[in-house]
C-alpha cells in the first residue's frame, strides 16, 4: 500500500535544468531569502549590520519587501504585529551581538502573546564559534544561549546546505500552536560565501495541528452540559486560533456568560447578552466567576492580569483549554486539555448538550450594572470621556496597538474592540515602546485600513525614531501620545505605596514640532477636541501624530477592596 507521505514529487525537466545551472553571483544570503519566499513570505523586517550584510545584499535580488526600522527592538515589535495580523511567521533579520540582543524585549513580548516571529540573525565567522574568545566584533561566547529562555526554538546553522531546512523547521515551530518567536543564527562567512546550491523553490513547512484528547473533551462536555451556572473566560488563544465564532456558538448553546482577558479582547461580542465584557480586574466579575460551578477557561493561563492579580479563587470545577503545555493547570487545578482552542471548541460543539437558562442574561446585566456604579463613584469622568472619544474616532474595523500606559489599562477593561484581532497591547511581557512600532507592522500587513497607536509620553520616547520609518514607507498610522509629564502609572504606584514618587518625571520634547521635523503632521489636542482631531488624522493617508496633554488616573484597584 502506498501512503501519501511516501509519494515524492518528481522534478520537471525545466526544474532539473535550473537546478543544474544555478545563476551566478548568489551567496548564502540568497538561500535565506529564497527559502523565505518559497515558504510564502512577502515581507521582512529588520536592521542591517556588518555580519548580516550577505542577507541584506540578497534582498535586492529577491522580490521580498523589506521594511527597515531604526532600532532592532522596534523591528521586533513591528514583526510581532505583522504576525498577529496575518497569521504568518514574520521574518526579522538581525545582525550579531548588540543588534541581536537589542531585540530580546520584543521577542519576549512575542513569546508572551504567542506571536509568530521568525528571527534570523547573523553570527561571527565559523572560526569564532564554540565559546572561545577570538576577538571578533560583536562576539558572544554563546549567542544562542541569550535567546533560549525567550523563544520557542533555536536553530543554529553551520553550513549553507543547512540553511533551507533550518529556516523551514523554524517556520514550522513558529506556526505550531502555541504560536511564538523562534531563533535562527547563521555565521557571517556562510552568508557571504558564493554558493552553487540550486535556487530554493520548494517550501512545505505546514505546522502540526494540536487536537484535544477525545476522552477529555467528552468529560468537559458532560460537565458543561450538566452545569447549573457555567461561565467562560476567553483568552488570547481564542484570538490566535481564529476561534471567536466557535466560542460564540458554544456560549449560546450553554447559555454561559463570557468574560474576555486583555489578550482575548474582541473574542466575544461586546454587547452580546452573555457578554461580561472585559472587566476582569473587578471584584464583582471575580465573584461571579468564582461562583460558577463549571468554569471553562479557553486560551488563557490565568496569569496575573487574568486572575485579578491572583485573587481569583474558583470554587467550582475548572476546565482549561490551553495550547501552551507549561500553562496548563499552572495556577489552578483543572481538567486540563492541551489543545488548540479552535479544535477543542469544535470538539465541544459536537458533543455538548444544549442548556436553557433564561436568567443568564439578567445575571450578566446585574454584574455590569454593579461595575458601572463602582466606576461612576470614583469620579473618573475625564478618563471615560477620553476613552469614548478614541472609540468613536477609530473606525470599527481598524486595529489599535497600545503601549503600557494608563489609557491602555483602561482599554483592557473598558474598550470595545469591535472584533477579534483588533486590539493589541504589550500586557504579555509588559515592556515599554510597543504601541507605535507594532502599529507600523500592522499598517504594512494591511495598508487599506488606518491603524491607531496609543502611547504615554514616556513610552513614546522609546520609539520616537520610528517616525522616520513611518514617513519613509508612508504608513497609515496615527499615533496618539498622552502627555502627562512622566511615567504616569509608575507615579501612581509609587505615590500609593510610598507617599511620593521618585524617578518618574521626564523632560519631554515638543512632540508636535518633533513629528513635523520628520515630515509627519502633528496636532495638539484637548479632551474636548480629541474625537474630531483623532478622526481627522485617521481619515488622512500616511502617518500622523496627535498629542493630548492630560493627566489621567486609574480606577481603584479592585483586588484590594474585597470584602
Amino acid at each position: 500500500m502506498t501512503h501519501d507521505h511516501d509519494l515524492v514529487l518528481r522534478p520537471t525537466e525545466a526544474q532539473i535544468a535550473a537546478a543544474l545551472n544555478p545563476p551566478a553571483g548568489r551567496n548564502g544570503g540568497d538561500l535565506v531569502v529564497e527559502t523565505l519566499a518559497a515558504l510564502g513570505t512577502t515581507t521582512v523586517f529588520g536592521l542591517p549590520g556588518q555580519h548580516a550584510l550577505g542577507m541584506f545584499d540578497a534582498l535586492r535580488r529577491s522580490d521580498l519587501r523589506y521594511i527597515g526600522l531604526r532600532v532592532e527592538n522596534n523591528a521586533g515589535f513591528a514583526a510581532d504585529a505583522y504576525g498577529r495580523m496575518t497569521g504568518e511567521a514574520a521574518p526579522l533579520l538581525l545582525s550579531t551581538g548588540p543588534g541581536a540582543l537589542t531585540s530580546l524585549a520584543a521577542l519576549q513580548e512575542a513569546a508572551a502573546a504567542s506571536a509568530p516571529v521568525l528571527a534570523i540573525s547573523s553570527q561571527v565567522p565559523t572560526a569564532g564559534l564554540g565559546g572561545g574568545r577570538h576577538g571578533y566584533l560583536h562576539e558572544l561566547p554563546d549567542q544562542a544561549a541569550s535567546f533560549r529562555g525567550v523563544v520557542k526554538s533555536v536553530h543554529t546553522v553551520r553550513t549553507q546546505s543547512q540553511i533551507p531546512s533550518a529556516i523551514e523547521a523554524a517556520w514550522k515551530s513558529a506556526l505550531t500552536a502555541p504560536h511564538g518567536p523562534v531563533w535562527v543564527e547563521i555565521p557571517q562567512d556562510v552568508l557571504l560565501a558564493e554558493t552553487s546550491i540550486p535556487v530554493v523553490t520548494g517550501g512545505d513547512a505546514f505546522p502540526e495541528e494540536l487536537p484535544p484528547r477525545p476522552e477529555l473533551t467528552a468529560v468537559a462536555a458532560d460537565l458543561l452540559s450538566k452545569a447549573a451556572r457555567p461561565a467562560i473566560i476567553a483568552g488570547g488563544g481564542v484570538v490566535r486560533a481564529d476561534a471567536s465564532g466557535k466560542l460564540k456558538q458554544l456560549a449560546e448553546r450553554l447559555q454561559a456568560p463570557v468574560v474576555t482577558t486583555p489578550g482575548g479582547k474582541g473574542a466575544f461580542p461586546w454587547k452580546h447578552p452573555l457578554s461580561l465584557q472585559s472587566w476582569i480586574e473587578d471584584r464583582y466579575t471575580t465573584d461571579f466567576l468564582e461562583d460558577a460551578d463549571v468554569l471553562l477557561v479557553v486560551g488563557s493561563g490565568l496569569g496575573e492580569l487574568s486572575s485579578n492579580y491572583h485573587t481569583f479563587k474558583p470554587r467550582g470545577r475548572v476546565v482549561q483549554i490551553e495550547a501552551d503545555l507549561g500553562k496548563l493547570e499552572s495556577n489552578h487545578p483543572a481538567l486540563g486539555i492541551h489543545a488548540d482552542a479552535r479544535l477543542a471548541l469544535q470538539a465541544l460543539l459536537e458533543t455538548v448538550e444544549e442548556r436553557t437558562d433564561p436568567s443568564a442574561p439578567e445575571r450578566v446585566r446585574e454584574v455590569l450594572a454593579k461595575v458601572t456604579e463602582r466606576i461612576a463613584a470614583q469620579e473618573l469622568t475625564l478618563e471615560q470621556q477620553v476613552l469614548e472619544s478614541v472609540r468613536r474616532a477609530l473606525p470599527a474595523d481598524s486595529p489599535s496597538f497600545w503601549d503600557m500606559t494608563i489609557l491602555a489599562y483602561w482599554a483592557w477593561s473598558a474598550f470595545d474592540a469591535k472584533g477579534p484581532n483588533h486590539l493589541h497591547s504589550a500586557q504579555g511581557a509588559g515592556g515599554l515602546g510597543y504601541g507605535f512600532p507594532a502599529a507600523l507592522g500592522a499598517a504594512v500587513a494591511d495598508p487599506t485600513r488606518p491603524v491607531l497607536a496609543v502611547s504615554g509620553d514616556g513610552g513614546a520616547l522609546y520609539s520616537i525614531a520610528e517616525l522616520a520609518t513611518a514617513r519613509q514607507y508612508d504608513l497609515n498610522v496615527t499615533w496618539l501620545i498622552v502627555d502627562d509629564g512622566g511615567y504616569g502609572i509608575l507615579r501612581e504606584y509609587m505615590t500609593d505605596a510610598f507617599g511620593q514618587a521618585t524617578a518618574t518625571e521626564l523632560t519631554r520634547p515638543d512632540y508636535v514640532a518633533l513629528a513635523e521635523s520628520f515630515g509627519v503632521p502633528g496636532v495638539r489636542t484637548t479632551p474636548e477636541t480629541l474625537e474630531a482631531d483623532l478622526a481627522k488624522a485617521l481619515s488622512e493617508p500616511g502617518p500622523s501624530v496627535v498629542v493630548l496633554p492630560a493627566v489621567l488616573r486609574m480606577f481603584a484597584p479592585t483586588h484590594l477592596d474585597r470584602a
